[in-house]
């Protein structure tokens, strides 16, 4: 016993070890877990021995890795990206292919070879690209879509190289010319169980979640997901596909349940900790004293990697019409290797194509290329300002975009982040006809609303220019909607400094900083959770008779006291336990409708939403908003709607407005 839970132990605390240190360093976890698995492999330390375990370990790590993928594949989210997705991704996998092939052949190597490291080095790391993107906030910056757009083929181009790869292993040692009739009979085969796997998939799924979440039990939940999760896994390797095929169909199916947004919060303790786990396993493949012996090869590997991601992603970015500054970015964001392209050569490593003399050295640089991509995409904005233009041109265009949007505005009000607060309040602004513009640094969210037709810009409203760009001078009034006591002084010393005239309405979560933001300048700061039980007493004393005078006066000395009366409270087990249901919170949600989607010239009461809980609350066509739309409004080809309801619930509504 203790035996066997030696090598478990070690992986455990090697992995949290790795983890702590990457995040002190503020590096992703994954290239951790690579430099762990150098370490205590069977080259180095030699901890972990290469056993049939181990392999099994990496194994479901790549199944749950595909699940994530098929998970968060959107069909309508390729339609509306399908020039970049298409085009542009097929271009960048098929060009480096290629390009890889055409290396080989110099190199008198099979060509077999070629196209198994094409395939691979091919490939670029979304989870290094989209932390760094997301942390950056350049989601749906003009790079930040194409970069998204690239990576979503790269994830779906792995499905048919990891059909194609093991056909190729078994033709390495034959002589025959057949190879065109074992690919079709392989492609035949795969579309076989695709067919089968989703034309009874898609009917047997939501009726069958329906039935295992009527029962309401949450471990019975995740079992399920497990069971079809490895079932289908199994079923696609019984049928000489990969492991990891039947986990992408597995979690494409769930996509379009509308409980895909649970199973995903459910997943993520076993995605993670298998996926810890699977770059354990690739980096213990690493052999260093290989890598010694072939250094020179390693660094030319590398050097080439990056140069010739950085030139074809850069020119293939200015062919599909991209501005040269917004090209360099995208192929300083792509010009690594990624952990599909692990996942290929542990493949055909695996199956016998790549000889270690091969492999060795392409690991080792693409594992080099992995810690070298956080630096390469952090000083990828020094590198195009540096060549293509300086950094007050890119801080122009943005601040000359929010102040075009402002600039007929007079005796306003600026709104400074736009999340649940902020567009509460934009509500009853917009119900009143009072003018406001909205700054906020979520992308997703910018998008979304702008698409709504709202009044919000991105800007980050602790900048003075941002702030005098949004009409700072001509503005009644300034309300900081977002409880962060450290942007809020920032944005309270610029508006000091200013207009020290202008009134000022600072939100804050509790008592604790009320006294340091009126002193930085706040006209008012309202406490939330001092207002919530203001309200809660105000409304009991209506019951008990107390006179709307007093209950006024009451109020409104409570509030000139800064809330003396609620400072300090008894602490109990429950109070972190309130702010744990967001799952269950209503939210808004922007649905485009995309041309042949259900919901087309269909009225909404038709649509019947209301039956999945979800309201209507604005439909906005050729750029005109309309609120509240009645039940005989008929749904174009090209609408935005907006809806509000529960996560889950919004989920179900997109699926029948798609597809029906």
């Amino acid at each position: 016993m203790t035996d066997s839970l030696q090598p478990v132990l070690i992986l455990l605390a090697i992995a949290v070890l790795a983890v702590v240190v990457f995040r002190l360093l503020r590096l992703p976890p994954m290239l951790g877990y690579l430099l762990a698995g150098v370490i205590i492999g069977p080259h180095a330390l030699g901890w972990i021995p290469d056993s049939e375990e181990t392999r099994h370990l990496a194994e479901f790590g790549v199944v749950f890795l595909m699940f994530s993928i098929g998970l968060e594949f959107s069909l309508p989210k390729l339609v509306t990206m399908k020039n970049i997705v298409f085009g542009f991704g097929t271009s960048q996998v098929v060009i480096t292919i290629l390009i890889v092939m055409a290396v080989a052949w110099m190199l008198d190597l099979d060509w077999r070879i070629g196209l198994a490291l094409g395939g691979a080095l091919a490939m670029s790391s979304t989870a290094i690209v989209i932390k760094m993107l997301t942390e950056r906030g350049e989601q749906n910056t003009p790079h930040g879509r194409q970069v998204i757009g690239v990576l979503l083929f790269q994830d779906l181009a792995v499905i048919p190289l990891l059909i194609i790869i093991p056909v190729l292993a078994t033709t390495v040692e034959s002589d025959t010319a057949d190879y065109p009739m074992m690919f079709t009979i392989a492609i035949l085969k795969a579309a076989a169980v695709l067919a089968l796997i989703l034309y009874f998939g898609q009917r047997l799924m939501r009726p069958w979640f329906h039935l295992v979440a009527r029962q309401k039990s949450s471990e019975l939940f995740v079992l399920n997901v497990l069971l079809i999760t490895l079932g289908l896994a199994w079923f696609t390797e019984l049928a000489g596909l990969s492991l990891a095929l039947g986990a992408f169909l597995a979690g494409m199916l769930i996509s379009e349940t509308e409980y895909r947004y649970q199973v995903e919060d459910d997943i993520k303790p076993f995605r993670d900790i298998l996926l810890g786990l699977f770059f354990i396993t690739i980096g213990m493949l690493l052999d260093v004293q290989v890598v010694i012996e072939y250094f020179v090869w390693v660094v030319l590997i590398l050097v080439a990697l990056i140069i010739l991601k950085i030139i074809l992603i850069t020119a293939l970015s200015r062919l599909f019409g991209a501005d040269q500054r917004v090209a360099a970015r995208t192929g300083l964001n792509l010009a690594h290797g990624g952990e599909f392209g692990f996942v290929l050569l542990a493949q055909a490593g695996a199956i016998g194509l790549l000889e270690n003399a091969i492999l060795q050295p392409v690991l080792a640089a693409m594992v080099l290329s992995m810690f070298f991509a956080p630096f390469i995409i952090e000083f990828s904005e020094r590198v195009v300002q540096r060549f293509f233009g300086s950094e007050w041109m890119n801080h122009a265009t943005q601040i000359t975009s929010i102040a075009a949007q402002t600039m007929a505005e007079q005796d306003h009000v600026i709104i400074c982040g736009y999340g649940r607060s902020g567009q509460n309040m934009s509500r009853i602004l917009e119900q009143e006809s009072v003018p406001f513009i909205a700054l906020d640094l979520d992308p997703r969210r910018i998008h979304e609303a702008a698409s709504a037709g709202e009044s919000v810009v991105y800007g980050d409203a602790a900048r003075r220019e941002v702030l005098i760009a949004a009409g700072l001078m001509r503005a009644k009034v300034l309300v900081i909607s977002y409880a962060d006591t450290v942007s809020a002084l920032k944005i309270l010393h610029h508006v000091r400094a200013i207009r020290p005239d202008l009134s000022v309405v600072v939100r804050t979560k509790d008592d604790s900083d009320i006294d340091l933001l009126k002193e930085a300048g706040a006209t008012e700061v309202v406490a939330e959770i001092m207002e919530g039980s203001l309200m809660l007493a105000s409304h009991a004393l209506m019951f008990v008779d107390v006179s709307t005078g007093r209950i006024l006066r009451r109020i409104r000395d409570t509030r000139e006291k800064r809330y003396s009366l609620f400072r300090g409270f008894f602490h109990g087990d429950s109070d972190e336990a309130e702010e744990s249901n967001e799952h269950f919170f209503p939210r808004l949600l922007t649905v485009t409708i995309i041309p042949g989607a259900d919901a087309i010239d269909k009225t909404l009461e038709e649509l019947d939403l209301s039956g999945l809980s979800v309201e209507v609350t604005a439909v906005r066509r050729r750029n005109i908003r309309g609120l509240l739309p009645s039940a005989d409004t008929r749904i174009e080809s090209g609408d935005v709607m907006v809806l509000r309801g529960t996560q889950d619930n919004l989920a179900a509504a997109e699926i029948r407005l798609i597809q029906g």
